[in-house]
């Protein structure tokens, strides 16, 4: 309740505050409701594997109705290949799907070594359903296919072109996996056989509001071949979209573009057609040499895909090009290390600034932190909105505040958010908890807490700037829609001497403006930059 009430406090008024305090008095005291639920709460832990994540993959993402395009599912776009025709495309198509059948042999034969994250070893639980798995829809909530226990797995994949879907069997009789050259020519005869560009884009279907695909998709249902054809894609290892080419754009707007084509396809006239929403894993490859992954996040979150793009494209041995929303050259993570700051933390700090000088204010934000260290863990929030962040902002928008001042409270600013991380990898964050805690009572038919009724509660959940850091060795970066309608989505992949960001915002909100943003974001790293090299001394021992 004391870091809750620390993280409300930049956001809300001083009434608003001592409300709060009065109602957090009263939920935390004696005999009182927040005793009887954290009873309830550690009932349910001691009978579970997991206690928070069934309740959080159902609120965060089967619950949620909006469209999974742009609004849920996050893309990566990958390097752009030295291809743009079919030839090249399919050349390189048969590469990745080989790459990733390797990828999945690891995990057949528990080979995929495990993962550590500062000293602790992570759950590796999500990569075994990242295959053969969808997401499906209902009219209330929807519900995720899992490949059953003990059951022999799908051997085949799913391939769009033109709309049009295929089943590719990528394996031999004896069970070992089809070669690139075997690969390459079961594509070129599946391009052969989908050349006609009339067919109707069935697949935009889902990309619509989920009680409309959901109602569609039980009148589909209804149908035998429809049904079968529906449960062949659900049930494939994974879907490859080979996209035709886009109009093209300047050089400017080209990485923006590139990220909208992985985001949504660019509508039914263009590539969406060429998508099935609901499954896990699409790999997209243009004509073009365009190519990124877009997943649907039910199963599974960034970590684990990122790591399955440095292997198949290790595996296809391509050479790293620069290619993102917007790439800072200014500095990389080796240069914050040098100054023994976390790069996360100076990246989240950086990002309150730029929100800052954007708007007047600072906003309710959300930096997602995975929960890999626990079983079947999936993510808690670091709420990046500090009063020390607060501090450090108008301090850098104060010009009788000097250098020396503005650099001690930025590195304040980035203890706050490095302990925070800390506090939320270690599974001690509190929103998890407190979402915990709403979710016991409405179980039971309780009345709802009137904390979780207050308005600073309302405030401080209102996450306008959604965040992440997506680290890939690959020159790579992730981009996803923001979680509200006058919000953005900021995600980044801080690389030794560069970052790589996506920003996003909604056109049709006046008040956000991506490019605006990303500007202001510059700006904020050229200061911290600033600050570091010049006024925070140059012999700093490297962090590890």
């Amino acid at each position: 309740m004391a870091r809750y009430l620390r993280s409300v406090e930049p956001l809300v008024s001083p009434e608003e505050l001592e409300q709060t305090q009065q109602l957090v008095t009263e939920f935390e005291a004696p005999g009182g409701e927040g005793e009887r639920l954290q009873a309830r709460l550690q009932r349910r832990a001691a009978r579970m594997e997991n206690w928070i994540t069934d309740w959080w993959v159902q609120s965060a993402y089967l619950e949620s109705r909006l469209p999974l395009a742009v609004h849920s599912s996050p893309a990566v776009v990958l390097p752009k290949q030295d291809f743009n025709d079919w030839r090249g495309q399919l050349r390189f198509a048969a590469k990745l799907i080989a790459g990733v059948l390797d990828f999945k042999a690891k995990i057949d034969y528990q080979t995929l070594l495990v993962e550590y994250s500062r000293g602790h070893p992570l759950c590796m639980d999500q990569y075994s359903r990242l295959f053969a798995s969808c997401r499906l829809p209902g009219p209330k909530h929807d519900s995720v296919l899992l490949p059953p226990p003990g059951r022999r797995p799908p051997t085949y994949i799913t391939v769009v072109r033109n709309f049009q879907f295929f089943q590719l069997e990528v394996y031999n009789s004896d069970g070992t996996p089809l070669t690139v050259d075997q690969l390459h020519w079961q594509l070129q005869r599946i391009r052969a056989q989908s050349w006609k560009t009339d067919k109707e884009p069935l697949g935009v279907l889902t990309s619509d509001h989920r009680h409309t695909w959901g109602q569609a998709y039980t009148t589909l249902m209804r149908d035998k071949l429809n049904r079968e054809s529906a449960r062949a894609i659900q049930r494939s290892l994974f879907t490859v979209c080979l996209d035709a080419p886009v109009l093209k754009v300047s050089d400017a707007r080209a990485a923006s573009r590139l990220a909208a084509q992985m985001l949504h396809g660019g509508g039914s006239y263009s590539n969406s057609g060429n998508r099935w929403f609901d499954k896990t894993l699409q790999f997209i490859i243009g004509e073009d040499g365009s190519c990124g992954v877009l997943y649907e996040q039910a199963v599974a979150e960034g970590p684990p895909i990122a790591t399955i793009i440095d292997h198949v494209l290790d595996y296809c041995l391509i050479t790293d090009l620069d290619i993102s929303c917007f790439t800072y050259r200014g500095f990389g993570k080796e240069l914050l290390k040098r100054h023994r700051l976390s790069p996360d933390s100076v990246l989240q700090v950086a990002l309150q600034l730029a929100y800052y000088r954007a708007h007047g204010e600072l906003c309710p934000t959300a930096e997602s932190a995975s929960l890999r260290r626990f079983h079947r863990g999936r993510t808690e929030t670091i709420r990046s909105t500090t009063s020390a962040a607060l501090a450090f902002v108008r301090a850098m928008t104060d010009d009788n505040c000097q250098a020396p001042e503005r650099l001690s409270l930025l590195k304040q600013a980035v203890e706050v958010h490095s302990i925070l991380t800390e506090q939320a990898l270690n599974g001690e964050g509190i929103d998890r908890h407190l979402l915990g805690l709403k979710l016991e009572a409405i179980a039971d038919g309780f009345r709802v807490p009137e904390l979780f009724m207050d308005t600073s509660y309302a405030v401080a959940s209102y996450w306008k700037l959604s965040t992440g850091q997506v680290a890939a060795r690959t020159d790579c970066v992730m981009c996803y829609g923001p979680l509200v309608p006058d919000g953005y989505a900021v995600c980044y992949n801080p690389l030794p001497a560069h970052v790589n960001f996506a920003v996003t915002a909604f056109n049709c909100c006046q008040e956000t403006n991506a490019e605006h943003l990303a500007g202001n974001l510059q700006n904020a790293l050229d200061d911290v930059g600033d600050l570091l090299e010049n006024y925070g001394g140059r012999n700093h021992e490297k962090q590890s």
